[in-house]
């Protein structure tokens, strides 16, 4: 169970990215989040893990306020949130397995993790995660010589390694051949299955309408539409789409 109360998030600027959002978001959930560009969405997904810090309010996950930890309470708690990004962040010259392996890298010390030191449980979990996204056969080719859609789905592996309890997918459509979009997509949507929370950032409606279990829309950091896609009526696109606001 995911509980944001009054969330909030205002730039050094004074750009108010978020405005007082609440939702809870039950386990195994599969959310898209629609909106213009700029409209609080990445900034969301980004303060639930904390890669953006909030100025208020709380995240609970499991019960557990990620919003202010600190140290090694944050770090417990983020390893439990995978995060997949639409420009992939692998590193190109490791091999498919290296880098889902790096998914457990949050299991480790910070000596164990620069070694390599890999327990063979977490080197089976990798192996299992890549037949899980169809690439056992990519297992030893280098990053650099994947295609984009590979590139991505090495990115969901090195995910769900960590053995996530919620999974956020930032635009895990934008950077791949929109003819695979529905690969992905499916692929994301099957963890739920296994009670793990789903949260996807996507700019095509259509996506969102055909995959999605709950939308939320959000315009000029305020969730203004939380439902299921049936009740995305053209008047309620229209008004999630309204006006334009600068990039968050």
């Amino acid at each position: 169970m995911i509980e944001v109360q009054h969330l909030t998030k205002i730039f050094s600027d004074g750009t108010r990215a978020l405005d007082d959002v609440s939702l809870s978001i039950p386990d195994g959930q599969f959310v898209c989040i629609i909106g213009l560009s700029g409209a609080g969405k990445s900034t969301f997904m980004r303060c639930l893990n904390r890669l953006n810090d909030p100025s208020a309010g709380q995240i609970l996950i499991e019960g557990q306020d990620i919003a202010f930890a600190q140290g090694r309470e944050l770090r417990r708690l983020r390893r439990r949130i995978g995060f997949v990004f639409q420009q992939f962040n692998l590193v190109e010259r490791l091999s498919a397995y290296e880098n889902v392996l790096s998914g457990r890298l949050g299991y480790y010390g910070r000596i164990p993790g620069v070694l390599g030191l890999y327990s063979a449980a977490d080197k089976q979990l990798a192996l299992q995660a890549l037949h899980r996204v169809g690439l056992e056969e990519k297992t030893h080719t280098v990053a650099s010589n994947l295609s984009g859609g590979q590139k991505q789905r090495v990115a969901i592996a090195r995910a769900l390694v960590q053995q996530p309890k919620v999974m956020l997918a930032d635009e895990p459509t934008a950077s791949i051949d929109p003819k695979l979009s529905g690969v992905i997509m499916d692929l994301l949507k099957s963890f739920t299955r296994d009670g793990i929370t789903v949260i996807v950032n996507i700019h095509v409606l259509e996506l969102a309408r055909d995959y999605a279990e709950r939308i939320l829309g959000f315009n000029k950091g305020k969730l203004i539409f939380d439902g299921p896609p049936s009740a995305l009526s053209p008047a309620e696109v229209e008004r999630i789409y309204a006006g334009s606001v600068a990039d968050l």
